[in-house]
């Protein structure tokens, strides 16, 4: 295998020189490149969230396109047009923004459903649609959204297919004092994301992407990431319970944060570590458990608590 712990620890030192105290949030964000995935980051306006997207792009060998959704956006402005040339009495395709390796879509809970659905099909099928004519879109392709609160004015709730695209949902939160100080202290003179570089070529990423899936996986831990979807569908605060689509997430960033960790196999830890930012954002919560304001973070730890996890030996060696 490629060695991909310090392919990792120097896309996370890069991102670090930007992104001051949020070590767990930036390794999340690398989890979702490697398993070539996307990424929500949602939190309260100015805590760092497009900071981080556009670190992540500057941080990357990659093309990048920055998309700012607004209520007036069409899915257009999006996915691009089809133009009629007279000269060459043809129509003539004009790509959008979202035909880059890495985009940024800004506050994507303020465009209407309908600009927001633009996304769905270039998410999954890694392609765009435009007057019956598919184009396909560049390797690698991660989208990183930015949203803020539904609860905040001005915003559309992001549709339940569209959340469960999104392979992670990422919280920064508040610096604490020390963090914050240090934050003053380097955008004094200038904002250290205008002297990032990258560290990452766009080859050395694929290979990476590629290697990542030798991560062994042992048939307990499968049995027991299953068991925790399961659980979200049978819950009686869960209104709608994860998708497959949210177990085949929950595997490919336990091989990522495996790797990550210097491993070649998956331990029960790394379910546990990525339950909560992996399958919150799918579920949703039931009336009366919100009317008891119980959150679907609080549910997830609830379901990791209540499930036994499997002992033994869950390296290679073991497999059959």
């Amino acid at each position: 295998m490629i060695d991909i712990q310090p392919f990792c620890k120097r896309l996370i030192t890069n991102l670090e020189k930007v992104i001051v105290g949020k070590k767990e949030s930036v390794e999340l964000i690398v989890v979702g490149l490697l398993c070539q995935g996307h990424v929500l980051i949602e939190d309260v306006p100015g805590v760092g969230k497009t900071v981080l997207a556009r670190s992540l792009a500057k941080s990357l060998g990659c093309s990048f396109n920055r998309l700012q959704f607004t209520p007036d956006m069409l899915p257009s402005d999006v996915t691009g047009v089809s133009i009629y040339d007279q000269k060459k009495g043809l129509f003539e395709f004009r790509s959008g923004p979202i035909f880059a390796q890495v985009v940024l879509v800004d506050e994507i809970n303020r465009a209407t459903p309908k600009t927001q659905a633009a996304l769905l099909e270039s998410m999954e099928e890694r392609q765009v649609t435009v007057d019956g004519k598919t184009y396909p879109l560049p390797k690698p392709f991660m989208v990183l959204a930015t949203q803020n609160p539904i609860e905040y004015e001005g915003t559309f709730p992001l549709p339940e297919a569209q959340l469960d695209r999104f392979l992670l949902r990422v919280r920064l939160g508040y610096p604490n004092p020390p963090d914050e100080i240090e934050i003053l202290d380097r955008q004094q003179l200038h904002h250290p994301i205008e002297t990032l570089k990258p560290v990452v070529e766009v080859k050395e990423l694929l290979d990476v992407m590629e290697e990542i899936k030798k991560v062994y996986v042992s048939d307990s831990i499968k049995r027991y990431l299953v068991d925790l979807i399961n659980r979200t569908r049978q819950n009686n605060d869960i209104y709608l319970g994860a998708s497959p689509r949210g177990s085949l997430a929950l595997y490919r960033t336990s091989q990522v944060i495996s790797a990550m960790a210097g491993r070649d196999y998956v331990l029960p830890d790394d379910i546990k570590k990525l339950a909560v930012p992996v399958l919150a954002h799918r579920v949703i919560v039931g009336t009366e458990a919100r009317l008891k304001e119980l959150s679907a973070e609080k549910i997830v730890k609830e379901i990791l608590e209540n499930t036994p996890a499997p002992g033994g030996d869950f390296t290679p060696s073991q497999r059959k």
